[in-house]
């Protein structure tokens, strides 16, 4: 990959240039030290113009329908005006570490209207279905004018904490399945979401959706809402028949009504902010830890060790730890 200067990069962001956004969007991504040095000089170019996007967090268990539907929603958003940028995180593969699926292939609707710009991303085994650059990619997306970022997540049982870290509104979707509702859900979620949507309502599945949703409702009632500003109501909607897909898009609009005014919303991002830069000094520290000469000199040694069950994991990693201030 040829590298430009950061102004080069940045120029081209703001520009609204698909081709230079993509090309940053990988620079970022990239693990090559030299590539992050250009990319936070980009980043922090950049920063000024951002903030002013509708950031959107999309989960539900494979199946749902969470691709149906962003591509349905996205084509809405686009029709009322707005520029959509989606960032589908893919399971990544063990072989290869790319993407499994191709979500331009499964949003083909959406990928092809100018006003909308779908990246796909290997979550790269990250807890919580998210990339590990999706908070940088989210700032370049608004800096090059997209004003609604949607982050679609794996979804795969993981902490979805992360991407409720990361937006301003977190939806959840749901199916109405055999039994009971509640199944495969887990509490965590439901105290994350901002609103819940059970997806597929059509057709001889509208019935179960309805009463599904009535389960979801009575569940909700058992938790304590994030705010007490806000109960996260629970919606049925069709991707395919696209029933109920502007109303959540209007609990949403509600929603930024609600604390945009108060200021929590700016509070929310506040802390997200802080909370993403301990991460990345604690993913920082990890990566500093694993390149010391102490730590790579006696880390396949006590591997074996813990492997064998010789060396408990709570000595070894004090046997690591330790040795950078003893320095054997």
């Amino acid at each position: 990959m040829k590298l430009l200067s950061p102004d080069n990069y940045v120029a081209g962001v703001l520009a609204g240039d698909r081709r230079m956004l993509s090309k940053t969007i990988t620079l970022i991504e990239s693990a090559l030290p030299a590539h992050q040095a250009i990319a936070r000089q980009i980043l922090g170019l950049l920063l000024p113009k951002t903030g002013n996007a509708v950031r959107l967090g999309i989960t539900g268990v494979p199946g749902v329908g969470k691709s149906a539907f962003i591509e349905s929603f996205g084509v809405m958003l686009v029709g009322k005006g707005h520029r959509v940028a989606v960032l589908a995180v893919d399971p990544s593969s063990a072989r290869s570490g790319g993407s499994v699926m191709a979500d331009k292939t499964r949003m083909e609707r959406l990928s092809q209207r100018p006003e909308a710009y779908i990246r796909p991303s290997p979550s790269g085994g990250t807890l919580g279905g998210v990339a590990r650059k999706t908070r940088e990619t989210m700032l370049v997306c608004e800096a090059a004018g997209f004003d609604v970022v949607i982050v679609e997540t794996v979804g795969v049982g993981q902490s979805e904490t992360t991407v409720a870290s990361m937006v301003d509104f977190f939806l959840v979707l749901l199916l109405a399945g055999a039994g009971d509702e509640l199944q495969g859900i887990k509490k965590g979620i439901l105290e994350l979401a901002d609103a819940l949507a059970v997806n597929k309502a059509d057709g001889d599945n509208r019935v179960r959706a309805e009463r599904a949703a009535k389960v979801y409702e009575l569940a909700l009632h058992l938790l304590q809402p994030s705010s007490p500003q806000w109960s996260p109501p629970v919606l049925t909607c069709s991707a395919l028949e696209m029933n109920g897909v502007e109303a959540i898009w209007d609990t949403v609009l509600r929603h930024r009504a609600v604390f945009g005014p108060s200021g929590e919303l700016e509070e929310r991002r506040r802390q997200q902010a802080v909370a993403w830069m301990w991460s990345l000094v604690e993913e920082g520290l990890k990566d500093r830890f694993a390149r010391q000469p102490d730590v790579r000199r006696q880390l396949p040694r006590i591997l074996h060790e813990v492997e064998r069950g010789s060396l408990a994991p709570t000595a070894a990693a004090d046997r690591l730890l330790f040795s950078l201030d003893s320095g054997t």
